[in-house]
């Protein structure tokens, strides 16, 4: 009879042995491949909103930061209304080491009609805009018009189709993808549009605190030019703009990369655990179970079978209970990490994007395929000991 028909005998006729060995294996395939999805979809989520962000500096009206966390309103999609005047996107260009100044306003809307949650509209200028533009034009071949709308990705809103912000009919012309922040869930619109968009806001009663004939912004993005020190131009800029304060993008990046950096080590401690725990436990399992077949073992030595063949078979065994185990454990992650990514994402309050198949596929092989070379590793020594067991001395003592 070949080793892989007896191995998988064996497995049958002990149903109650074959899968416990597979869920201690199963628990670590869980444990490896979702805690690994978990810190590879926060390091794309912060990579994603570095790329984002794409400004050196952003400039708010002080008064900011006592409304809303200028942080959380990328990183968690908490919406904020913030302004000053628009003089101050000029105003910083003059100051020395700025190449870019892109003004944005901010307009915290009421539940509109095509989502679910709140959401953050953004208005931005398409000629100066070196943050969001970019982003707008892989899917967008010309500049937004007025009305026209880019949306997130977590925004309900098909392609033409028309929402309602404040009453006001907007045409959804582009989606952008994926960043795994808050600016998922945010509107994209031409300064025009958002002007008309804050008029239709006071109109409803919502004050903005706009009077006749006041342009305003709530951002500025500004890009440092090549060669400049970031930290002597954003001192320049706080120290020449009244009512202003310039926050390094940095700064904000670096609070969520040392969060993550946190959670990282504390996710891969905790896989190193199960490794160690698992293993352990599967050397003892081993152990006990060849004690258990000594007599199996010496008949089948008896009728022919050599030294090497039943360790291959003891080998065999393991390894293919730690393929079922990975398969199963894998499975099971990928069943509680990827419908709801939106609510870890929520749980966490961190950038969190998942990675595509590309990523996902050679992982998840990857972990099944460890799981099975794990439980075969933990199985050697039992079968090392197998090899050297005596069959008449083994059936004496059985008997």
């Amino acid at each position: 009879m070949k080793i892989s028909s007896l191995s998988l005998n064996n497995l049958v006729r002990k149903p109650g042995r074959t899968l416990a060995l597979a869920l201690l294996t199963a628990f670590l395939a869980l444990a490896v491949f979702g805690g690994s999805v978990i810190v590879l979809s926060l390091r794309g989520g912060l990579q994603s909103l570095e790329a984002r962000l794409g400004a050196d500096i952003i400039l708010v009206p002080s008064e900011a930061q006592s409304k809303v966390s200028f942080q959380n309103m990328f990183l968690q999609g908490t919406t904020g209304a913030f302004y000053m005047d628009a003089s101050v996107a000029e105003k910083a260009l003059e100051v020395e080491g700025v190449e870019k100044a892109a003004p944005q306003t901010f307009l915290a809307s009421l539940k509109a009609d095509c989502c679910s949650i709140k959401i953050q509209v953004i208005g931005i200028d398409p000629a100066r805009d070196f943050t969001v533009q970019p982003w707008i034009s892989r899917s967008l071949s010309r500049e937004l018009g007025d009305m026209d709308v880019a949306v997130g990705c977590k925004v309900e809103a098909g392609m033409g189709e028309i929402i309602r912000i404040y009453e006001q009919r907007c045409k959804v012309v582009a989606r952008l993808e994926p960043t795994g922040t808050g600016l998922d869930t945010a509107v994209y619109c031409n300064m025009n549009t958002m002007n008309a968009l804050l008029r239709a806001a006071e109109e409803k009663g919502i004050s903005h605190r706009i009077e006749s004939g006041d342009s305003v912004i709530s951002a500025v993005y500004i890009k440092v030019r090549d060669g400049s020190d970031i930290d002597a131009v954003n001192s320049r800029l706080n120290g020449r703009l009244r009512k202003v304060t310039a926050v390094r993008t940095r700064s904000m990046i670096t609070g969520v990369s040392d969060s993550l950096a946190g959670i990282s080590r504390t996710v891969t401690v905790l896989i190193a655990a199960v490794w160690v725990l698992a293993f352990i436990i599967l050397l003892l399992a081993f152990a006990l179970i060849i004690r258990e077949r000594t007599r199996e073992f010496a008949v089948l030595r008896l009728v022919g079978a050599s030294r090497g063949m039943l360790a291959r078979m003891v080998l065999a065994e393991s390894a293919l209970c730690g393929l079922l185990g990975g398969l199963a454990g894998t499975g099971l992650a990928a069943a509680l990490l990827f419908p709801f990514a939106q609510l870890i994402e929520s749980a966490l309050k961190m950038p969190y994007l998942m990675p595509d198949a590309g990523v996902v596929v050679p992982l998840a092989a990857g972990t099944v395929l460890l799981s099975a070379a794990a439980a075969a590793l933990s199985s050697v020594l039992a079968a090392v000991r197998l090899s050297r067991v005596d069959p008449g001395t083994a059936l004496r003592e059985g008997n």
